[in-house]
């Protein structure tokens, strides 16, 4: 295969298979209050997205699947199931203007699929921002031009439509690389007379942002964990790579990856320097990856705690206990709500917290120790 092609690959039918089934699942977009539910296929409301903003003169160059779904697009069963339905369209973003109507098209296209008897001429598209937009991030610098809608889930699968002019950085991880091109199954489903089979089906290609296909499918297959240009990592790859650990990726590179590690800690601080930024991007993480999953949150706490005691090199010593106690009172909170703990007001958690953690729900009693947190029933 030529240098130029080695990062693009045809999907088998197995895979095109799977990706019809992620498209066509019905999934609920939760309304905040009284308001209904709306039942969205994925394949459905991208297509509505780009005739509409192509009626507005914003031309979509392609659409790609994203993230944890075309991973499981490609390699089935790998020990996490796919969350975020994340999807890229790929337009140009020149001015403020271009970032106002790819918003206004997404909230007014949600009018579509409320259900019969609701009367839309009083929903204003701040009202449909509010009640059904989990997110909203619009990102406008030299070298990244972007925006992101995340449409609520109550179970985590959001659908997040996100409109790229540019961007530096798309993957952390050559697992989380892979990008699914939609063009030809939306032309398919646009035209099809019969159901897609594996005697009539589209071609379609996916691309590995991590430069080489094959590597990184090899690498998703074996769960192993390899990156490139490390340094263009933001700090939540420190999380993102956790998150593989606890699935039991394991690092192809060892001794590389004991340098990396490093690296993430440092970046991780510098990216939320605060105690409380910390806080709440951790539990952001484990809110929008862990749903169903406590018992996997659980033991993700402890990897993040024992990569963070050992690789953290960039901070002061109380800065570096602050951040371990924060860790470990989560943990004990999880823990709690594993029911492990029959009475969490009786536990002895044998860790110092910080002292900004208030939560009368767990014993004043705690000892300093530098080891993993040991809980243990009070006498």
């Amino acid at each position: 295969m030529e240098e130029s092609n080695r990062s693009v690959s045809v999907l088998t039918w197995e895979q095109v298979s799977r990706l019809h089934e992620v498209l066509t699942e019905v999934v609920p977009v939760h309304g905040r209050g009284n308001f209904p539910t709306l039942e969205v296929q994925l394949s459905d409301i991208v297509a509505r997205v780009r005739s509409r903003l192509e009626l507005s003169d914003i031309r979509v160059k392609d659409i790609r699947l994203n993230g944890s779904t075309a991973s499981h697009v490609l390699v089935q069963d790998i020990g996490w199931s796919y969350k975020d339905l994340d999807v890229i369209f790929r337009v140009d973003l020149p001015t403020e203007a271009e970032f106002r109507l790819v918003k206004d098209v997404v909230l007014g296209i949600l009018l579509d699929f409320l259900p019969e008897g609701v009367n839309k001429d009083k929903i204003t598209p701040m009202t449909l921002k509010e009640v059904y937009i989990q997110k909203l991030v619009k990102v406008n610098t030299e070298q990244d031009r972007w925006s992101l809608i995340s449409l609520s889930n109550n179970n985590g699968r959001n659908v997040e439509l996100k409109f790229v002019d540019s961007i530096r950085r798309q993957f952390e991880f050559s697992v989380d690389s892979f990008q699914i091109l939609l063009d030809s199954v939306l032309s398919h489903y646009e035209r099809a007379q019969s159901p897609m089979s594996q005697a009539c089906h589209p071609t379609v290609s996916g691309e590995s942002m991590y430069g080489d296909f094959d590597a990184a499918l090899h690498h998703l297959r074996s769960k192993l964990i390899a990156t490139k240009r490390p340094e263009e990592i933001r700090g939540g790859g420190l999380l993102k790579y956790c998150n593989l650990l606890v699935r039991d990726f394991q690092p192809a590179d060892q001794e590389e990856f004991k340098a990396l590690e490093r690296y993430m800690c440092s970046r991780f601080f510098i990216d939320f320097p605060d105690i409380g930024e910390q806080q709440r991007k951790v539990e952001a993480y484990l809110q929008s990856h862990f749903i169903g999953e406590d018992k996997s949150k659980y033991e993700y706490l402890q990897i993040l705690r024992k990569v963070v005691n050992e690789s953290t090199v960039c901070l002061m010593g109380h800065e570096r206990r602050q951040t371990l106690h924060l860790l470990s009172v989560m943990a004990v909170r999880v823990l709690a709500e594993l029911s492990a703990i029959p009475d969490a007001s009786c536990v002895t958690c044998y860790y110092q917290p910080a002292p900004y953690v208030r939560d009368h729900n767990f014993s004043n009693y705690y000892v300093a120790n530098q080891n993993i947190p040991t809980w243990l029933p009070c006498n």
